[in-house]
């Protein structure tokens, strides 16, 4: 039986309904966590009213703060931390705040996942099960009609594009598969991994921060994803039209992606090609989609990647 401790990371941001739903996932674990930190990146729909109401904290935050406040609560026994940030850092910032704090606190697991995702009741202990190959472990993910995300692939370190084999794997009975890069969507890593690549990077803002976080753990550890340890994914992204702000986030990021795989694997890149392949292929996407007023957006995304800006700068 697994002794270290496990402490589950959820970063939240106006998704209260979502939260709760995962928070109590996590409080029925077989394998009971150790601890959870809430990372609430100054939400806007009450989110601290509701995890009062429901008796995750008993305390609520200052309207106003100049910087992160942080309480620890008790419910069902088990420490609840909720840090309220002063500002939205986006989901990056979040798990760096969240990454810290846990490891600061000296957590041997961190159980990292976004609020529209709620772990199934033996999720962790199903991860457990690998940790003797591996210290970076994921779950898979179906969604709320049956079907799954189909996840297993790996980063072309030359182009730094994903290529899928969907769930191949898993289709031909094997209980698990390797990947080289990352989710923060159940992800559960290691302290000793953090002691070589350090926290989440909070220049991504969102997107892209996982990948690359998985591609730095995988130079020291089996990065591996589990048949099953299944999390139900509640927002199902793939029917939906991509939103002004991804689409400036993925272009934007793509450069500090590049720039990020070849000081990690010291390699050069295809980086102007694969630049220009993503930029024509959000061109593409829309015209094809008549979202003739998002081009400005793809544009602004493309020479703020030039320019490596950083952090929040959509808005």
């Amino acid at each position: 039986m697994n002794k270290e401790n496990v402490c589950a990371v959820v970063v939240t941001y106006n998704r209260k309904e979502f939260l709760i739903e995962c928070l109590e996932g996590l409080l029925k674990q077989t394998r009971p966590l150790n601890g959870i930190y809430i990372i609430d990146n100054a939400s806007t729909d009450s989110t601290p009213e509701l995890l009062k109401e429901k008796g995750f904290i008993q305390e609520l935050p200052p309207e106003k703060l100049n910087e992160p406040w942080e309480r620890e609560f008790k419910k069902d026994n088990l420490s609840i931390y909720y840090v309220r940030m002063h500002e939205n850092t986006g989901g990056a910032g979040g798990f760096y705040e969240g990454v810290k704090r846990t490891y600061e606190e000296g957590y041997d697991w961190l159980w990292l996942m976004d609020d529209d995702v709620e772990p199934m009741r033996n999720a962790l202990e199903e991860l457990l099960k690998f940790e003797h190959i591996s210290k970076c472990i994921h779950p898979r993910k179906k969604y709320i009609d049956g079907t799954y995300f189909n996840w297993e692939g790996y980063i072309d370190i030359k182009t730094g594009l994903r290529r899928s084999f969907n769930d191949i794997s898993f289709e031909n009975g094997k209980s698990f598969c390797c990947v080289n890069f990352a989710c923060f969507e159940g992800m559960l890593i290691h302290r000793d991994i953090i002691d070589k690549i350090g926290y989440p990077d909070k220049k991504y803002f969102i997107i892209y921060d996982d990948t690359i976080y998985g591609l730095k753990a995988s130079l020291f550890t089996n990065v591996i994803y589990i048949k099953d340890a299944i999390f139900i994914k509640k927002i199902n992204k793939e029917k939906e039209p991509l939103s002004d702000m991804s689409i400036y986030y993925m272009m934007r990021n793509y450069f500090h992606r590049l720039d990020d795989i070849e000081n990690t694997y010291n390699v050069k890149t295809t980086k102007y090609i694969t630049i220009f392949l993503v930029f024509l292929g959000f061109f593409i996407y829309i015209l094809r989609h008549k979202k003739i007023n998002s081009l400005k957006i793809l544009f602004k995304g493309f020479f703020d990647g030039i320019f490596r800006k950083k952090y929040k700068t959509f808005l």
